[in-house]
């Protein structure tokens, strides 16, 4: 019963902990948003979320830090879950979940906030090591995904055998060649449904053209 007791106090406090969590990711996307990076401080956040700046330090290391955890929230709860998803059937034509991966993900990577984060990412990458942050703990567990996707459909006959990771960034950068990287450079301004939904066509049509398993290999699967 002691036991038990105790387990119960425990998930108090992990519970307590992830909503005070939530409370500073919400403080601090708010005070990045209205002053911008470089003039955001721990201690402006810190007054926002109610609190101490050594109690947001428990939290976030650095004004850093806490950037990347405020940009990679809206994709661990939009980005991962559908990638998770769609890459986990394997009865769907190779292209047609590829085309599912590509409007889920870049419907969120192309929206306005999420084009200024990757600006402020890139422009702030020389002088620390938020360039890192971000990657390690956004882009490169997507990637990894995506790269073990990618080698069972290897396995199976569906593409040509070859290094999965590189053939995830060769996916990756398909697929912002259109979207991302002229949003990116202020080429041009957003992008409708129908002009993304023909980038990612084009892009996956690419992929799967240069990647796709020879005849004889598939028929030797029976694929």
């Amino acid at each position: 019963m002691v036991h038990i007791s105790i387990e119960i106090r425990g998930f108090t406090v992990r519970l307590l902990t992830e909503v005070k969590r939530d409370a500073i990711l919400q403080a601090a996307a708010k005070v990045f948003q209205e002053e911008g990076f470089e003039a955001a401080s721990m201690a402006g956040i810190a007054t926002e979320v109610g609190g101490s700046k050594s109690t947001l330090y428990r939290y976030y290391s650095s004004k850093e830090e806490l950037f990347v955890a405020v940009s990679h929230q809206t994709a661990k709860s939009q980005i991962l879950p559908s990638l998770e998803k769609l890459l986990a059937s394997q009865s769907k034509e190779l292209s047609a979940v590829l085309r599912e991966f590509g409007m889920a993900s870049l419907s969120v990577v192309t929206s306005e906030s999420s084009i200024k984060t990757l600006r402020v990412v890139i422009s702030e990458s020389g002088r620390s090591d938020i360039g890192n942050l971000f990657f390690e703990t956004g882009p490169k567990v997507a990637m990894k995904l995506l790269a073990d996707f990618l080698k069972d459909r290897m396995e199976a006959g569906v593409m040509r055998k070859t290094n999965p990771e590189v053939a995830a960034r060769h996916l990756i950068a398909l697929l912002d060649s259109e979207t991302v990287f002229p949003l990116l450079m202020g080429v041009r301004g957003g992008l409708s449904r129908a002009e993304l939904k023909d980038a990612v066509h084009r892009a996956i049509d690419t992929f799967v053209s240069g990647y796709k398993a020879s005849d004889s290999t598939q028929a030797e699967l029976g694929t």
